[in-house]
């Protein structure tokens, strides 16, 4: 077996993890123990994907697949993203500076580039997918700008940040399922899932999960950012609506 074939076989398990994981998580009571683990697994398994992911990129654009070895590794930006969000933001819920740290806006420029990038290639080779896809960095970049420089003052903010990061996440593990995996599974039936409903059919069922959750968990309270430097808190004064 070939260096590349072991990588895509390690990429492929880290994928079905992540799913179960993924599904595990979201089913399971929300803050208990069992919950906590399972997440932890998923995001374990997610950091396989990465590791995996961009030597495979490489070797695409090596063999002069230049437009899916770039679109591979933008994928990597934008999920890698999604999992270090939803890890930090539980993290540093108690300070949302230590959310919003320079790593973060990096991390905002990577996605905004690399989404810039993939839609001059969609252009060039005429492709709806690339051209739609790569809108989900370049927003995504944008809002994570909007953040630095207007830092959210819900006193839950750390909350809709995780679930928003793990939906996004979701849509990275059940595109690769739906566009790459499952489209392999039904090949000797003779069936081919059409790929823009595979690609952005978990955008729509994300866009939804998003609106229903930020109804249900939205503020209930605001708190004001203290600047750094001072011998307070960073969320320090609870401000009721």
């Amino acid at each position: 077996m070939t260096l590349y074939k072991m990588l895509l076989a390690v990429h492929v398990a880290a994928g079905i993890v992540a799913l179960l994981t993924y599904w595990g998580a979201a089913l399971v009571r929300k803050g208990s123990l069992l919950h906590r683990r399972v997440g932890q697994a998923f995001l374990v398994a997610m950091l396989g994907i990465v590791l995996t992911a961009v030597p495979i990129a490489i070797t695409f654009i090596a063999q002069g697949r230049v437009g899916f070895g770039v679109f591979f590794g933008y994928l990597v930006v934008i999920t890698f993203t999604a999992m270090w969000s939803g890890w930090r933001a539980i993290r540093s819920k108690r300070d949302v500076r230590g959310y919003l740290t320079p790593f973060y806006r990096v991390l905002a420029w990577l996605n905004i580039s690399s989404g810039l990038v993939v839609f001059a290639i969609g252009l060039k080779l005429s492709s709806v997918l690339l051209m739609g896809f790569c809108w989900i960095g370049i927003l995504a970049g944008i809002g994570m700008l909007r953040q630095l420089r207007a830092p959210p003052t819900a006193r839950n903010w750390w909350l809709k940040e995780h679930y928003s990061a793990m939906i996004a996440s979701g849509i990275a593990t059940h595109v690769a399922f739906l566009g790459l995996g499952l489209a392999r599974m039904l090949r000797p039936f003779d069936i081919v899932p059409p790929q823009e409903l595979a690609w952005f059919a978990p955008i729509a069922i994300a866009i939804a999960a998003r609106i229903y959750l930020d109804r249900k968990y939205g503020p209930r309270a605001t708190v004001t950012v203290v600047p750094s430097g001072t011998p307070e808190t960073q969320l320090a004064k609870l401000q009721p609506r």
